[in-house]
Formats: C-alpha cells, structure tokens, sequence
C-alpha cells in the first residue's frame, strides 16, 4: 500500500498530538517526520518506542541477554523502530544519517557485550530492532530457504524440519540467536564437522548499504559478500536475509550426554578427548560442557563435571562401532543412546527438556537472562593433565561458571582460512568458551570479572599464540574497542587479529571502499582508513 507524501506526513500531525508521545520530542519528531518521507508507515504507534512510551522497557528487554547491559546505569537509546518492510529499514539509514543520530542495529540480542542495543561510545543514539522481520521461505526443490534477520534459527530449523525431515542447516546451537547477526560472525554448531559453518553455508544476502540501497550478492560485489559472511556484524551494512544453502540429513539421528567427574576419572579422559576429538568421523560432534557440582563421593565438598555432549547424524548401532574404534576410554553404551529426528536432536543439544514439542521453536525468544561475562580461546595442542588439574582448582572458587569445549576438525579442516574472514581453521583441535554468571544484579560484578580474567591469564601459555585467537561472536571487549568513530585501522587491529587473523587487513580494505565515513560502527566495528592516510595508496595495493 502506498501513501501520498501529504497523507504521510498527517499520520505525523496527529501522532504528534498525542500527549504520550510529548518527550524526546525534537528527536522523535525530526525523526518521524524523516521516516515518513522516505517512506511508508502503516502503523506507526506499533513501530516507534520512545522512554515515554508504556512499552518501551518492555521491546527494549525482548530479547536482549546480558542483564549488565539492562541495569540503570548503561546507557538508553532515545528510541526504538521496529521496521515492518525493507523500506523501514532503508529509511532509518537515510534518515540517521541526515539527523546525525548514532545507529545500533538488533537481529536477536545475543551479542555479549549488549553492543545491538546500548552505546558507550556516542550519543544520542537508537536502536533498529528487526524483530518483525522474521519470514523464512524455504524451497526443497533447489536445496535453499531465504530467512529474514529477525527470525531465530530456531524458527528456521522448524521451518526446513516442516517441508522435509531430510534437510537441514549447519548453525547454531542455541535456537534463540537472531540469524542477522549470528551468521556475521560464523555461526557454529553441531553439524560443523559435516559441513561447516553457517557462513559457509550461504548462497546469497540482501543488505541495506550506508547509502540506504539494497543490495543482494549480484549488486554488492563478492569482497562485500565475503566480508558479511563471518567478519563479524554491524560493520558494512544491515542484513535484511540470508538465503541458506540446505544439507541433507538423516532420517534418524543419535544423541547422547556421558557424565564424568573428577572422582570418576575426568582429568585423563578429557585428556584423551583432545588428542582423539578433531580426528573422529566426521558424522560425530562431541563436545564437554564443564561446571562444578556437588560431589557424591565427598559428602559437603564441591567437584568438576564434565559432560560429553554428541550429535551423531546416523544410528546408534554404527554410533558405538565409531565410539569403540575412536574414544572406547568414554565407555558408550546402547542405553546412553537415543535415537531420534534431526529436529529433535536440535532441542536435545539445546537443552530443551526431553519430549518438549518442536513447536518450542517458534516462540522466537529465549528464556535465559542473566548477567554474565565470557571469553573464548581456540586450542591447538592438547592441555597437559597439570593444568587441567590447575583449571578445576579455578572453577571451583568461582559460583556459577561454566566452560564448553566445542570439536573442530572434518570439514573445519578442509576450509581455507581466507575462504571467508572467520579463519579458525585446520590445527585447531576445540575452541573454548568461558563464562562466568550471576545474579545478584551490579553488587559483585568486580569479583565475577576478576575471576574470569584470572582464568583467562591461566590458561594464556596452552592456547593459540601469535596471536591469541578469539570467537568474534563471543565478543569480548577486554580484547580491545573502538573508543570514538575515528579509531584507527592501528588500535583496532589488537582486537581485529584476535578475531580474524590476517583477514582483518582486508575486512579493513573493504570497509574502507563499501563506508568510508564509518556510519555503520561500534566498539568492536571494523574501521575504515582515514582518507587522508598516506599508508592508504600503498594499503590498497594488498
């Protein structure tokens, strides 16, 4: 439907009118007024939130995760636009950009240091959810299904599960992430070893550019594609959809969670576990889920756990074979095994409780809020036995942490490292993933940071060196932020190599010719070089 220009800017008159809608009123005004030319707005109480609106806490905490980012103290956006149509999306770039208002940009809310919906660096700024852009449209018949940014991957498992119980998609293990962002970074999960990543798993894109353009792989040129698929979100433009690349699948699968402690020989097996893991079939995913609990054995005194977490896309018959010729010290048997559908797998190694229907998917939101800090490493020689026995000694002074060892090898190994910017590749046996969580709001949140940085500096001399390597979906600002818009390509690239290695240089290169006024930023965002920089003629020669 469209609207005359004159019709538009009435629905402004009389939303001006409205006494609810009376702060911010400069911003939320110029802003409106901008929208409505550039284009329409069918409902626009629905789509702008302001601090003055009833439901603006309430779409600002849909789907963020890290209650730190939510406390009063962290900075709020002057408002909330929940774009309805691509068209939504196109304007508020325009329109940011002639009013000179900071952008952040949401798909999910997963990111782990609140970065799609708080600012630390700039303000006024706001905040484009893209929560009702969620349309997935899958197409068995060539092997694809076009998914909006909006939508959990949960969403679209569901969807792919619904035409056929015969696909799938290599991506995330936490059904909640927003696809926008999560395929930015990578995107890895329990079919990895099979098939790769997410991002190595996507055909095509549709992108709103710094110039408000849209854009799909054809209009925006292979560098910028290469640069969306896994150099992280936020920095080149708004994914509006990814179309997928669908992988076939079992019809029955094999799932299995083995339980160990440290009274029950957990050091020397999880030893084993990573001289064996990054060789095993590439059908099988195992990875340790690690955290402290009360000891059975010791009645009053706390132990490690350390849960061997499997997908295995075939039946438990050749599952046990595999296991007996691989990793026999786990001890498989039958009875750990269950077999199921390539769907349900999905909510088994997600969590979900067992015989919890498929349709949990389509709630689109995730249930787990909590404040947290994490970090991750990428592991390329097996931990000695003695810092393993040092690691748990660390976990237990902690309350609620939580580490994940997460296989790589199989497809991950084949992969270039410059196929894509995500470069963790072959050599690496298991990336780690370090939480710490709590609950009890900002009151101890010194004590949960020092303990994780104390374990990260223990952990320093038995990862990747040279650099440290890092997931840049688990982003971490202790690595390193961007400090205002003009940060330089030489202050970034501290963080940058953690996350992409050599490919930061040219994520920089491109950056540099798709924004160069750097519109598209935070405190990890990719910069571009200044135009005035003289190392930039040489740089483009790279």
């Amino acid at each position: 439907m469209m609207f005359s220009r004159n019709y538009r800017l009435s629905i402004v008159t009389v939303l001006l009118l409205s006494a609810s809608w009376t702060t911010s009123t400069s911003i939320l005004e110029n802003y409106i007024q901008c929208i409505s030319v550039h284009s329409e707005i069918i409902s626009p109480m629905s789509t702008f939130y302001t601090p003055n609106n009833s439901s603006f806490v309430t779409i600002l905490q849909s789907s963020a995760q890290n209650l730190r980012y939510l406390v009063p103290s962290a900075p709020k956006p002057e408002l909330i636009f929940t774009p309805l149509y691509e068209s939504h999306v196109q304007a508020a770039v325009i329109c940011s950009k002639e009013l000179g208002i900071h952008l952040r940009v949401r798909s999910g809310g997963h990111d782990y240091e609140g970065l799609s919906y708080v600012s630390e660096i700039e303000t006024p700024f706001f905040i484009l959810d893209l929560a009702k852009l969620r349309s997935v449209s899958v197409n068995i018949d060539d092997n694809s299904a076009w998914v909006q940014a909006g939508a959990t991957i949960g969403e679209a498992y569901y969807r792919i599960a619904e035409k056929s119980k015969v696909h799938g998609f290599p991506a995330g293990l936490c059904t909640s992430l927003g696809i926008g962002g999560h395929i930015t970074g990578g995107a890895y999960g329990s079919m990895m070893r099979k098939y790769g990543l997410g991002a190595d798993n996507v055909a095509d894109a549709r992108i709103v550019d710094a110039n408000g353009r849209v854009l799909d792989r054809a209009a925006m040129g292979e560098d910028l594609f290469w640069a969306i698929r896994g150099g992280g979100g936020a920095s080149f433009g708004i994914i509006l959809a990814w179309k997928l690349k669908l992988v076939p699948v079992p019809s029955t699968v094999t799932v299995f969670t083995v339980t160990k402690t440290l009274e029950q020989g957990a050091t020397k097996l999880l030893y084993r576990w990573q001289q064996v893991v990054d060789k095993l079939d590439e059908d099988l995913f195992v990875r340790v889920i690690i955290s402290p609990a009360a000891s059975t054995e010791q009645q009053g005194k706390r132990t490690i756990t350390t849960s061997y977490n499997a997908l295995f896309l075939g039946g438990a018959t050749r599952l046990l074979q595999v296991m007996e010729e691989s990793f026999p010290e786990l001890g498989l048997t039958r009875k750990d095994c269950t077999e199921t559908s390539w769907i349900k797998s999905v909510l088994y190694i997600a969590g979900y409780p067992s015989n919890t229907p498929p349709e949990v998917l389509l709630q689109g939101k995730s249930l787990f809020k909590n404040f947290f800090k994490a970090k991750s490493d990428f592991v390329k020689e097996p931990i000695p036995e003695t810092a393993l026995e040092g690691l748990w000694k660390r976990i237990l002074e902690e309350d609620i942490p939580l580490l994940i060892w997460t296989p790589y090898g199989g497809m991950m190994s084949k992969i270039s490292e410059s196929e894509i910017p995500f470069p963790h590749r072959k050599g690496t046996i298991f990336k780690i993933q370090y939480l710490s969580t709590w609950q009890n709001g900002e009151k101890n949140t010194t004590q949960h940071f020092d303990w994780i940085r104390r374990l990260y500096d223990y952990m320093g001399p038995y990862v990747s060196m040279l650099p440290r390597t890092a997931y840049v979906n688990y982003r971490d600002l202790d690595l390193g932020k961007n400090k205002d818009k003009n940060t330089s390509f030489i202050e970034a690239s501290v963080w940058g190599t953690k996350y992409f290695k050599d490919n930061f240089i040219r994520l920089v290169k491109v950056k540099t010719e798709v924004d160069p006024d750097n519109f598209f930023r935070h405190e990890q965002s990719i910069p571009p070089l200044p135009r005035d920089w003289e190392v930039q003629a040489e740089y483009s020669k790279v």
